[in-house]
């Protein structure tokens, strides 16, 4: 019978087995900006679990806009997909969860514990401290931040641990500076590091930016206005994505586990939907200070 339907060439229609399962076998990923290196990874964690376990990834760029997310959970309301994981801001995720705190849905790297929603990521505050407290340890003194906004929790929790950090140590949180972003680009941490080495106080011997991209920026905006990193300032980023081991000064940074952030929360997801009246569970990754070259 077997070798009889093979030989005919017959295949599943996926579309009517799905219909009669209730199932689309489809997991849904929403994340705010395809062009930023720090998802590519995160991404390929999802796909690689939501693949052992049957299903296939839809992958959505939401340009954090809250119109967009609730336009992708309606996919979800409609069962036409099974499950969501969202990397978007955690002010998105709250009015998402006000409306949709019984959908199957997982919050991954930014994450408000108190949402009821199961999550993933790391100890922002105790990674940021650890970035600054390894500048201090390097003799700096005069450290400034350059940070991505709060409207994103983990940038309030790194400025949180950057002033811990310093307070710690006994240093005035403002002898250095510190710039509030919109912009995680290469080009907005160059033009935040001119600004910094421009402005009437004294020039940092350190920066501390929140993310690789930013990092990678300020070390081209310093180079730009004549200073040697690290010689003159030192640069840590945030996140070591592929580039930040190879760029021609290799960046001192705090790693990610970026993949098992996707791994774990697709795991999250697929125990939600196997059980959902399970309890929202937050999971809290390690991270690890990287040292290369730029501080």
């Amino acid at each position: 019978m077997l070798a009889a339907v093979a030989a005919s060439g017959y295949r599943i229609n996926e579309l009517a087995r799905n219909l009669r399962t209730a199932e689309s076998r489809l997991l849904l990923t929403m994340a705010p900006d395809f062009g930023n290196p720090f998802y590519a990874p995160i991404v390929r964690g999802i796909d690689i679990v939501a693949r052992q376990n049957g299903y296939y990834m839809l992958l959505c760029d939401t340009g954090v806009e809250l119109s967009r997310e609730r336009s992708y959970f309606d996919l979800l309301r409609g069962r036409r997909v099974d499950g969501a994981i969202c990397l978007d801001p955690a002010a998105v995720q709250k009015a998402l969860a006000e409306e949709a705190s019984r959908l199957p849905w997982v919050a991954c790297c930014e994450f408000d514990p108190d949402a009821g929603v199961p999550y993933v990521g790391i100890d922002n505050h105790a990674a940021a401290r650890d970035a600054v407290r390894y500048l201090i340890g390097k003799g700096h003194r005069r450290i400034a931040l350059i940070n991505s906004g709060q409207g994103y929790l983990y940038g309030c929790a790194r400025l949180s641990g950057y002033l811990d950090a310093l307070n710690e140590a006994g240093i005035d949180a403002e002898s250095a500076g510190q710039i509030e972003l919109d912009s995680l680009d290469y080009e907005a941490g160059g033009q935040a590091a001119v600004r910094l080495i421009s402005s009437d106080a004294k020039r940092p011997s350190a920066i501390f930016a929140v993310s690789d991209t930013l990092a990678i920026g300020v070390m081209n905006g310093l180079r730009g206005a004549g200073l040697r990193v690290p010689h003159d300032v030192a640069v840590v980023g945030f996140d070591d994505f592929a580039v930040a081991a190879h760029v021609d000064l290799p960046l001192t940074t705090v790693s990610q586990p970026m993949q098992l952030l996707g791994e774990t929360a697709t795991g999250l997801l697929l125990k939600r939907l196997r059980d959902p009246r399970a309890e929202g569970l937050g999971v809290i990754l390690p991270h690890r200070l990287i040292e290369r070259r730029s501080a």
